[in-house]
């Protein structure tokens, strides 16, 4: 049995308090990178991606700092007040909410589908109720030579995302790691042009959900190691249509092979705006120009030109579950299958 290692908890009852707990214990000092080994302090919501990592000693922090006390974690609001005044058209999700809430919220299933979709595509219903939508947001990358048990990764040999003197297992020849970003709920927000409240002890500041990501497998979150991610903010979602769909070994419990988001505004059956997300194919999530959509009804020759941007789009490494070629073609198909089911709705 795999046992976690010893650790020290600790439970703010502010995302102020979060963050300065995360600062006073080096977070902000440090530059290396977070998922790592040497890491000092980390944050723990549900911990249900969190705790399985530490028993593999994928990273061994001394300190963490619990989100489950936080006040306002876990609410859900539309049209509310808070501190800085009132809240602008359409859903703000704090980031303590369970994937299970935000799944099943009649808001977010009629208005916002693509975000419910994706997250009851997370894992199992067990885990969902543990889980949360900030945790998923910054879900570790994973990589078939990272996601293993110590004793396994000492018997076969280190990568570059524990070890970065090693060479990267998947490219040797690669300067950075490879490993791949696998949230569902983050190509789903992309494409409804989400908006995430990220906070540290300088205080709170907006950033597009994109803004939180880079293509590099071991300094996967584009934040500081000091920020909190606090809440998602979802624009007004009159005139759109969204969905998710995701390519996994099985019909449940897996991470997506492949996983695309797609919205569209309609005006009439004319589309007027669009956005198209993927994820499974790369470090970061992949937002791929959809303009090709506007100006249309839909067309299949419309849909194929996004279709083939995603396939193009897609960069798939030798690093998880399928094959290169099937994780590209299926990036290319699952647009085509979530745009015709835009159209036909």
């Amino acid at each position: 049995m795999l046992r976690l290692p010893r650790f020290r908890l600790v439970e703010p009852t502010t995302w102020t308090e979060a963050a300065t707990l995360l600062r006073e214990h080096g977070a902000a000092e440090s530059d290396i990178a977070r998922g790592t080994p040497s890491v000092t302090v980390m944050l723990v919501a549900g911990g249900t991606d969190l705790f399985p990592n530490m028993k593999r000693r994928q990273f061994t922090p001394q300190v963490l700092v619990s989100l489950g006390r936080v006040k306002g974690a876990r609410e859900i609001s539309n049209g509310s007040l808070r501190s800085r005044g009132p809240l602008p058209p359409g859903l703000h999700i704090s980031a303590g909410v369970t994937l299970t809430e935000v799944a099943t919220h009649p808001t977010v299933t009629r208005k916002y589908t693509a975000l419910a979709q994706a997250a009851g595509a997370v894992s199992t219903p067990q885990l969902r109720n543990m889980g949360t939508i900030g945790g998923n947001l910054c879900l570790d990358t994973r990589c078939n030579w990272y996601d293993q048990s110590l004793f396994w990764r000492t018997a076969e040999g280190y990568c570059m995302k524990t070890h970065p003197e090693v060479v990267c297992r998947v490219a040797p020849s690669s300067p950075r790691c490879l490993a791949v970003a696998s949230a569902d709920t983050v190509p789903a927000l992309i494409a409804l042009g989400a908006k995430v409240t990220v906070e540290n002890a300088s205080g709170r500041r907006d950033l597009d959900l994109a803004e939180l990501y880079r293509e590099d497998g071991i300094r996967y979150m584009a934040i500081g190691r000091d920020d909190v991610v606090v809440s998602v903010t979802l624009p007004d979602a009159t005139g759109w249509r969204s969905t998710y769909v995701k390519l996994r070994d099985r019909n449940s419990f897996d991470f997506p092979i492949a996983g695309v988001a797609a919205a569209v505004r309609l005006d009439g059956q004319t589309v007027t705006d669009a956005r198209v997300a993927v994820t499974g194919v790369a470090s970061r999530p992949v937002a791929i120009d959809a303009k090709a959509l506007v100006g249309t009804k839909l067309e299949d020759d419309a849909i194929a030109a996004v279709a083939d941007a995603v396939h193009k789009g897609s960069r798939p490494m030798d690093n998880t579950s399928g094959t290169i070629s099937q994780r590209k073609r299926a990036a290319r198909v699952f647009t085509e299958r979530a745009l015709r089911s835009l159209r036909d709705a």
